[in-house]
C-alpha cells in the first residue's frame, strides 16, 4: 500500500502537483472586521456548503480554525512545552491546503474576524486593531505567502466602537471608563492605518475594502466580491450576533449586579460616546473613506457594489462632503445590525 505524504511546508507561491496535474488554488482571506455581520456571513457559508463545493469553493471558518488549524499560531494561544507552536500551526495549515488542492478545490475562502485581533484587545488598547500587522504576518506565513486576496469590511467608527462596547459589556467586561472613551475618540488610528498594516503584512495580496452599509444583510454580495463568482442566494436572511440594545444591556447588567445606572434612559442602540466624541470618530472615518475613494495609495480597492470598480482619480461628489445628512441616515439604518 502506498501512503501519500504531503509536505508540511510549501515554498511561497508554489503550486502542488498530483498525478502530473498542476493545480494552483486561490487563497482568499475574509479578515472581518468584527461587528460587521461576520457571524451571519459564516452561517450563510455553512448553509451553502454543498453549493460552494460544487463550484470548487472551499470554506474554512472559526469552527475549524480556532482550537484547530490556527492553534498556536498567535502568541498566548497555548503552552509551548518546548515546541514551536507557531511552526506546527504553519505545517498543519499547509498540509490541509495540500489536501484541499488534491481534492480539486479551486479557491479556499478562509473567514475569521479574530485573525486581526479581538474587540477586547481594541478596547484595552483604546485603538483599532493595534496588532493587526503582526497577526496577519503570522497568517501569511501559515499560508506559505500564497494569499491572493484579503477582504475587509469597514464600518463607521462611532457605530463600530459603540457595537464593540455593547458586545464586550454583554459578555462580562466592565463598562468602558470615560477616559478610555476619550482616548478612543482622540485616536488618529482609523481603517486607513489598519489597511496599511495589512498591506505591509501581505504585500502580494490584493486588499478589497467594502463599507458595511453596502453588504449588511447581503452575505451573497460579500461572497461574490470575495470570490469574483456568482453566489447562492439561499439561506441569506439570518442576522446573527447582533449587539444588545439598551433594554437588553440593563437586563444583563442587573442579573450580574452591574452598574445599570451608568446606562442612559430609553431604548434602542447604546451610544457610550458624547456627541463631540462621536463627531471626532465620524471625522476619522470620513478621512478614511476619502483616502479609499482617492485610490488608497494603491494599497487597496474600495468596492461599493458587486462589480468591484476601482475609484477614478476624482472623488465622487458625495465623498467631498463630510457629515452629509444622507450618510447619517444610512448609518442609522444599520445601527442595530451588530
Amino acid at each position: 500500500m502506498t501512503v501519500a505524504v504531503f509536505p508540511a511546508i510549501l515554498p511561497a507561491g508554489a503550486a502542488t502537483c498530483f498525478g502530473g496535474i498542476v493545480r494552483v488554488m486561490d487563497i482568499i482571506l475574509h479578515a472581518g472586521a468584527h461587528r460587521t455581520g461576520t457571524t451571519s456571513f459564516q452561517s450563510y457559508l455553512r448553509g451553502n456548503t454543498a453549493c460552494l463545493a460544487a463550484d470548487g469553493t472551499g470554506y474554512w471558518g472559526p469552527r475549524r480554525l480556532r482550537k484547530g488549524l490556527f492553534s498556536g499560531l498567535f502568541p498566548g494561544s497555548g503552552t509551548a512545552r518546548g515546541r514551536n507552536l507557531q511552526r506546527r500551526a504553519e505545517g498543519r495549515v499547509q498540509m490541509h491546503l495540500a489536501l484541499a488542492e488534491k481534492a480539486g478545490v479551486a479557491r479556499m475562502l478562509v473567514t475569521d474576524e479574530n485573525m486581526m485581533g479581538s474587540p477586547r484587545a481594541c478596547l484595552l488598547a483604546g485603538m483599532l486593531y493595534p496588532a493587526v500587522g503582526e497577526r496577519m504576518a503570522r497568517v501569511s506565513a501559515a499560508f506559505g505567502g500564497r494569499v491572493d486576496r484579503v477582504v475587509i469590511t469597514l464600518r463607521a467608527l462611532d457605530l463600530w466602537w459603540a457595537s464593540v462596547a455593547a458586545y464586550t459589556v454583554a459578555r462580562g467586561q466592565n463598562m468602558p471608563e470615560l477616559r478610555k472613551l476619550d482616548q478612543i475618540a482622540c485616536s488618529a488610528r482609523g481603517w486607513r492605518d489598519v489597511i496599511t498594516d495589512l498591506a505591509c503584512a501581505l504585500p502580494n495580496a490584493q486588499i478589497i475594502a467594502i463599507p458595511f452599509e453596502h453588504i449588511a444583510g447581503r452575505p451573497d454580495t460579500l461572497l461574490g466580491v470575495a470570490t469574483g463568482r456568482a453566489a447562492p442566494t439561499a439561506q441569506r436572511a439570518n442576522w446573527l450576533n447582533r449587539s444588545p440594545d439598551l433594554r437588553d444591556l440593563r437586563t444583563l447588567l442587573s442579573e450580574r449586579g452591574g452598574p445599570v445606572q451608568s446606562l442612559p434612559e430609553g431604548d434602542g442602540r447604546w451610544q457610550p460616546f458624547t456627541p463631540a466624541q462621536s463627531a471626532a470618530l465620524r471625522e476619522t472615518y470620513a478621512d478614511d473613506m476619502m483616502w479609499l475613494h482617492a485610490g488608497a495609495d494603491g494599497l487597496a480597492t474600495l468596492t461599493e457594489d458587486p462589480f468591484r470598480k476601482r475609484a477614478g482619480t476624482s472623488l465622487p461628489a458625495e465623498a467631498m462632503t463630510r457629515g452629509h445628512d444622507d450618510d447619517q441616515r444610512r448609518q442609522d439604518n444599520v445601527a442595530q445590525s451588530g
